[in-house]
């Protein structure tokens, strides 16, 4: 703790330092178009930074699809889902998921379980949300080791920044779904009483059973059991249905001086889990023979949220803005097994972050911070695999670039603790990552840049502790409190082009290099009539890029018709063999027309096959779906959309080889959705 605090203390000083010398008249921060704030306090462009961003703004995020957030994020750039369930679904990015991505509410941690195993839901839903920014790789130094592989960062606005235009505004979203006779209704509204704003929203799901195109079981899974595969065509993935209810108010006081705001938030939510059941035996039969019962898995969440949030702009002097946010929740995961508690795990805790940001000085920016988290893990029941664990975690960072037009750099530093006290022992780690890039803007239309980093991540409280069986990944899962530090030095190369009307591109080359990569592995041993895995530490190397291009083919006023297609592929290989779960390639087409009040949108995406796996997993089938989107904005009322989807037109059989229940829970088949939004 001594050295993180003198470290601390050295990079505030030279943030300061830097500060002082970047003073320039005039307040608040450089604003420009599409900022993403995610990528660094003080925002950036998209299209021009080195880190590989997408966002997903309201406009696009009332028309998604209901669904859990890895699923409806997957289809981005490097970016696919667990779909353990239809409740339960969480981002893999560049192939890496769990720990390594970092799934944020507003700048700060869900202080959730959901990391811990892919059956646990984020406590974040896609519904909520008014915008999503999706940061890929690890050069993400705001937010730690956690954010090894990438981040996630759901703004909701909650928390009003600035007063709604008019005293009023608001959103409404409402669609259906015949794959799963699925209902979703959303609200939220915003509104100004002199210097308060008052904020107000709620969200509720319902999805029966979905239906799925082939039998659930695949002919790989049958095969490795020894059964024929038969196919009776489609039917119904049984356990797969989700109800959600997430709602939340907000207050914020708005000044000239900025903004503080309070909120709070609850999730409840429960959901199946197809593909597993318990088996219990019957000491009562009839025949005076005891016989296996089965009891479905159905799962419980419940999560109460308070949050604080504000920004100090400075009137003059070397600093701009501060900005500031805490949170406290208690979240709860219950297993149901039929009528029964199985297991329960309980996540409660603290976390705060401090973020002080330059004025801006010859384009220069900067800006330094510390974050802070306390939480403490519980599990009780027949598979608590982890036991409990207290977690303290603090950070120092401090993030500078500069522009001068034509070229730039951009770099970073950043200290972690994490201390970790468990009733199976204590464990202490101090990691340091940094980062430094270099950009050019030969032209107006184009930006190319270069980047290197090395990241530290602390082990998790699973991967140093567990002993027990896990049902999610049907394992026998065993900790190694030994573990060190996860370390990796990652390349990237990025270019964007943009001409400003016909042509825009994006490509994004990357190459990490893991040492002490951390591994679930398989002993050869069996436990609990399940494969004994233990975490081990081996080296690992992950390489792929990502392209994008969109070409405006026709243009009047603002009618176009757009043509657009995205490639992206990542392959990854440990000293120990093929890493797991590593999804294929993807390469997409697809054309948007809007004409006067209409929207059309039709695209293909073809998945490939996989066979590069790890033991104990299968190879999975390619794939070709097929969507389709028409929307109507009627010119007499503004603000309103009223749109139908047709996904998966093909009813093709899609297997997610991210998804631990790939050869057991197939994506839902053909569906039609129908929705409305209404934003004012």
């Amino acid at each position: 703790m001594r050295s993180l605090v003198s470290t601390a203390t050295l990079m505030f000083a030279a943030g300061l330092a830097g500060a002082a010398a970047a003073q320039e008249p005039g307040r608040g921060v450089t604003t420009v178009d599409e900022i993403v704030v995610t990528a660094a306090p003080y925002g950036v462009t998209a299209d021009a930074t080195t880190i590989a961003v997408d966002v997903l703004d309201q406009e696009a995020l009332l028309s998604a699809p209901a669904g859990g957030l890895g699923d409806v994020l997957n289809g981005l750039p490097g970016v696919r889902s667990t779909s353990f369930a239809a409740g339960a679904s969480r981002p893999v990015i560049r192939g890496l998921a769990g720990p390594r991505v970092q799934v944020l509410a507003n700048g700060l941690g869900l202080i959730d379980a959901s990391s811990l195993s892919p059956d646990h839901q984020v406590a974040a839903d896609p519904g909520e949300a008014t915008r999503i920014e999706v940061l890929r790789g690890p050069q993400t130094l705001a937010f730690g080791g956690s954010a090894i592989g990438g981040v996630v960062n759901v703004i909701d606005g909650r928390i009003a920044e600035q007063a709604p235009e008019g005293g009023v505004s608001g959103r409404v979203s409402a669609q259906s779904s015949s794959v799963d006779e699925g209902v979703s209704v959303g609200a939220a509204i915003s509104l100004a009483a002199g210097p308060l704003v008052f904020t107000l929203d709620g969200l509720r799901r319902e999805a029966e059973d979905y239906d799925i195109p082939v039998p659930s079981e695949s002919r790989r899974q049958l095969a490795a059991e020894g059964e024929a595969f038969e196919d009776t065509g489609a039917t119904t993935l049984e356990n797969s249905f989700v109800n959600l209810d997430a709602y939340g108010a907000g207050v914020s006081y708005i000044g000239g001086w900025g903004f503080v705001g309070l909120s709070v938030k609850r999730t409840e939510t429960d959901y199946g889990v197809p593909g597993h059941a318990h088996h219990h035996e019957d000491e009562d039969h009839d025949d005076d023979h005891g016989h296996d019962e089965e009891e479905v898995v159905t799962i419980g969440l419940e999560q109460t949220r308070y949050d604080l949030r504000g920004v100090y702009d400075f009137a003059g002097g070397p600093l701009a803005q501060v900005r500031f946010a805490g949170g406290y929740a208690d979240y709860t995961h219950t297993e149901f097994e039929g009528d029964e508690t199985g297991t329960i795990f309980a996540s409660e805790g603290y976390e705060g972050r401090v973020e002080v940001v330059q004025r801006r000085q010859g384009g220069r920016d900067g800006a330094f911070g510390l974050q802070a988290l306390s939480r403490d893990f519980n599990a009780i029941g027949d598979e608590a695999y982890v036991p409990q664990t207290d977690i303290v975690e603090y950070g120092a960072f401090v993030l500078q670039r500069l522009d001068r037009g034509g070229w730039g750099l951009e770099g970073g530093l950043r200290v972690d603790t994490r201390d970790l006290d468990s009733v199976a022992g204590s464990e202490s780690f101090t990691n340091v990552s940094g980062s430094l890039g270099v950009f050019a803007k030969p032209s107006e239309a184009w930006f190319v840049g270069a980047s290197i980093s090395r990241n530290g991540r602390a082990p998790t409280e699973a991967e140093l502790f567990a002993e027990g069986p896990h049902i999610a990944t049907r394992a026998f899962e065993i900790g190694d409190a030994d573990l060190d530090s996860e370390e990796v030095t990652s390349l990237e190369a990025a270019l964007h082009y943009d001409d400003g009307g016909q042509l825009e591109a994006d490509l994004h080359l990357f190459h990490a290099r893991y040492d002490g990569f951390i591994d679930l592995r398989p002993t050869g041993d069996e436990e609990d009539e399940l494969p004994v895995f233990a975490y081990v530490q081996t080296d690992a190397e992950f390489y792929g890029l990502e392209a994008e291009a969109r070409i405006t083919a026709w243009s009047r006023g603002d009618d176009r018709v757009v043509l657009s297609g995205g490639y992206d592929i990542v392959r990854g290989s440990t000293d120990l063999g093929a890493a797991s779960r590593v999804p294929p390639f993807a390469l997409s087409a697809g054309v948007e027309a809007s004409y006067g009040p209409l929207l059309a949108r039709v695209k293909a995406r073809r998945v490939g096959s996989q066979s590069r796996v790890a033991e104990f997993e299968l190879p999975t089938d390619g794939y070709t779906r097929y969507d389709a989107f028409l929307g109507w904005r009627p010119a007499a009322v503004p603000g309103v959309m009223v749109y139908v989807e047709g996904q998966n037109l093909g009813d093709a059989e899609i297997r997610e080889h991210a998804s631990f229940l790939k050869d057991l829970a197939p994506a839902p088949g053909r569906n039609v959705r129908m929705g409305l939004s209404f934003t004012f």
